[in-house]
């Protein structure tokens, strides 16, 4: 008990002595929080001048709730619980392996590193966004895990910043399930986590975004504004009762396995959930929702 409390404090003196350091380093081009503000300003900046529904506001429905969002979900909340959450969680499962002889690297099937660079980073890039989807899928068909999904699905206006509007149970849920597959296939290291971590900010950005774009033939490899939109629809069509467009980077794989849904131009399509006018509207009441519902 004593080394995992040990880790606990650990994990936070050493995430909180990062986030200073992110905060007084501004010109490094790994700085997640700055590179966060760049990205979400010129994003907005499009949304501005290239909007989709021209009707929408600036600063449309709950901005400034998706915004406050944002920087606790990309940054309070690794301090608050994730880190911490992270590394006992690692250990745990490194002392359950211990018990049959095991250890993490015994799992590893091979190595990203003995790869060029490139292709490394591509694999990489794959199983992230392969796993993530799936993990995507299981947030819809698992009802107490919809109950945490519902928090993003609660935007009623898209806009670059709802991309990072969800319950912080969320990560926990995709970080554990990514663990495994990260042991098995190793060999990463901290620049192709921030290449991958920095691309896949951008895509999120777009897709939430009010912009009318769809990337002409890309649009079958990368998820997109027109596609994803229908990922937020109210009104579920009958043969896709759970959902459908689930790709946070790449369409592809709802494609590949026929879960994509895009009807028609869905610009002017109502977003949201059924009992949505049961759903609270403040960060702390959607916060303790998924564990006061009984549903």
């Amino acid at each position: 008990m004593e080394k995992y409390i040990d880790i606990i404090l650990k994990s936070y003196s050493g995430y909180w002595r990062y986030l200073k350091y992110e905060l007084t380093h501004v010109y490094h081009w790994d700085n997640y929080f700055y590179g966060l503000i760049v990205i979400s300003l010129v994003v907005w900046l499009l949304e501005i001048l290239f909007p989709w529904r021209k009707n929408q506001s600036i600063f449309r429905k709950d901005f400034w709730l998706d915004t406050f969002y944002m920087f606790f979900n990309f940054f309070l909340l690794n301090l608050i619980v994730l880190i911490a959450l992270s590394n006992t969680t690692a250990e745990f499962f490194n002392d359950i392996l211990g018990l049959f002889g095991w250890h993490v690297d015994s799992l590893q099937v091979f190595s990203v590193s003995e790869l060029p660079k490139w292709l490394g980073l591509l694999i990489f890039f794959l199983i992230i966004d392969f796993v993530q989807w799936n993990t995507h899928i299981l947030l819809h068909r698992v009802p107490w895990l919809w109950n945490f999904h519902k928090v993003h699905h609660s935007v009623k206006e898209m806009g670059f910043a709802a991309h990072l509007r969800y319950h912080w149970m969320e990560p926990v849920v995709y970080n554990s399930i990514l663990y495994i597959p990260i042991a098995i296939i190793g060999g990463f290291n901290v620049q192709d986590v921030s290449i991958v971590y920095f691309f896949s900010i951008v895509i999120g950005h777009l897709n939430h975004a009010n912009l009318g774009w769809n990337y002409g033939p890309l649009k079958y490899i990368f998820n997109n504004p027109k596609m994803h939109i229908w990922h937020h629809v109210k009104e579920l069509p009958e043969h896709k009762k759970y959902g459908m467009n689930y790709g946070l980077t790449l369409s592809l794989w709802d494609y590949i396995f026929n879960t994509h849904h895009v009807p028609h131009d869905g610009r002017d399509i109502e977003l949201g959930f059924h009992d949505e006018d049961d759903f609270p509207k403040t960060f702390v009441k959607q916060t303790i929702y998924p564990i006061k519902s009984k549903k």
